[in-house]
């Protein structure tokens, strides 16, 4: 097998890449770097060196939600730089900004009485939650409660706990991530398209899953799980949508068995599901969340942690003991990123950004369900302005092809045209626009992406890869 198929990287026969510089390039098949080199943005566009504009159809990484050059996020960040450039939360350190991003958030999230870390990534912040998670239980007197729930084609980050929460092979090829020693558990991931078994509706699928979900969670032991961690939507698992049904019963076995949810909103929060959060999207309660991306737009990089208030309660007495909780990070609650993130906020509420993202959301999932009956298309799905189009080989059958090359192809012959998209999970496009994308700019980019659908027919037709 050629190329990258987990990132969608076409083979290296493909696409000829000379290292120019001393980089070391993330998730990037290192023999083909340097393809496409961007200079600068302006609301939804990025354009290359050459000029070229290419519209932003990924929102870089899922991230930037307010678009390039926002004047009123450059003002925040200038002004910020200008009165405080860098303030740590070190040993009883604060500043206002990390305090006020706080209590913002705070007020946003549905935790009760939530307490928030700070840190750079979403990487981090899923890291941080794990190492939270075995502080709490070992002082509480339940040390045996480590183990944690995630799906088998899930994402959760590339640190080397986090990427233990990653179930995506390429993450963890020659890395040896220490799966077993964190006491990670895998259940299934609800995406019906492909988990149904013949003649099964929904109703019946989740049903199964869950009582397979129940059958691993007494095999290992109640008392031995701390937390299931799960994005509302699947972002680079393939924008997997669960069934209606699936994460309300979810949230009622969790609570019977006294197991924490842990919502990784990294993605999904801040209106890319077309509500606030993600959770409430799907309809689920968490205890746990953790946020990035657009809690700045990407324009500063931060995250957050967040626990309950009764987690916050019983670390306190344990860390005076100690000395110091443990934990941090030079950069934790950097005060140009917190004004950044408070600013965003800001913009969200005052602009109804969530809502308008509800409203062009339905417009996107409208128009890519379009191509749902072209023969390369398998499952067009989606929630809010995320979304994914998923190619197979065997449409009646949905089998999908044997690599990732032909996602790949689409998603170069996307950029051929002048659209940036992702493909992920094989040969799964991903749609993740920014939210101040309007209808007017959804029908270019499905205009664009239908052109690069018809050229990757015209490449299968060709090259006949296997499925």
């Amino acid at each position: 097998m050629s190329g990258y198929p987990g990132c969608g990287i076409p083979a290296a026969a493909d696409i000829c890449s000379v290292n120019m510089t001393a980089l070391v390039y993330p998730t990037t098949n290192l023999q083909q770097v340097e393809q496409l080199n961007i200079v600068r943005g302006e609301g939804i566009y990025v354009y290359d060196y050459e000029g070229r504009r290419y519209l932003e159809g990924l929102a870089g990484l899922w991230c930037s939600a307010l678009g390039y050059g926002n004047r009123e996020l450059i003002d925040a960040i200038t002004s910020q730089l200008q009165t405080l450039s860098y303030s740590h939360l070190f040993g009883g350190r604060t500043n206002q900004t990390a305090m006020d991003l706080a209590d913002r958030l705070t007020a946003m999230v549905p935790i009760e009485q939530a307490r928030v870390f700070f840190a750079n990534s979403g990487s981090e912040a899923n890291d941080s939650l794990i190492k939270i998670l075995h502080y709490y239980f070992n002082v509480i007197g339940k040390p045996e409660r480590k183990k944690i729930i995630t799906l088998d084609r899930s994402y959760h980050g590339v640190t080397m706990a986090s990427a233990a929460l990653t179930s995506l092979p390429a993450m963890h090829t020659h890395f040896d991530i220490p799966v077993d020693a964190l006491g990670i558990l895998r259940t299934e991931t609800p995406h019906y398209y492909h988990g149904q078994h013949p003649g099964e509706d929904e109703a019946t699928f989740v049903a199964r899953l869950l009582n397979n979900l129940r059958n691993l969670i007494e095999r290992e032991g109640p008392d031995t799980i701390a937390a299931f961690v799960a994005e509302p939507v699947g972002g680079a698992s393939g924008v997997v949508v669960a069934p209606d049904s699936y994460y309300p019963a979810l949230a009622g076995l969790l609570e019977e068995y006294g197991i924490l949810f842990w919502s990784d909103e990294v993605i999904c929060g801040f209106g890319r599901t077309g509500n606030d959060f993600g959770c409430n999207t799907v309809g689920i309660q968490p205890q746990l969340m953790s946020l990035a991306k657009q809690l700045s737009s990407a324009y500063i990089p931060i995250s957050a942690a967040l626990i309950p208030g009764f987690m916050y309660e019983a670390m306190q007495e344990p860390s005076a003991r100690v000395g110091v909780f443990g934990h941090g990070y030079t950069y934790t609650g950097h005060p140009v990123a917190c004004a950044a993130a408070l600013k965003c906020l800001e913009i969200y509420q005052r602009e109804k950004l969530f809502e308008q993202a509800a409203e062009t959301g339905r417009y996107l999932q409208q128009r890519l369900r379009e191509f749902s009956d072209h023969p390369l298309v398998g499952e067009v799905r989606g929630k809010g302005l995320i979304a994914a189009v998923e190619l197979v080989a065997d449409k009646q059958n949905r089998r999908g092809f044997s690599d990732g090359r032909v996602g790949a192809r689409a998603k170069q012959f996307c950029q051929d045209h002048g659209l940036l998209i992702r493909a992920v999970s094989g040969n799964c496009l991903a749609f993740c626009p920014p939210l101040i994308i309007t209808t007017e700019q959804i029908d270019e980019m499905i205009h664009l992406f239908g052109k690069a659908l018809e050229d990757t027919s015209a490449y299968v037709a060709k090259e006949n890869p296997p499925s």
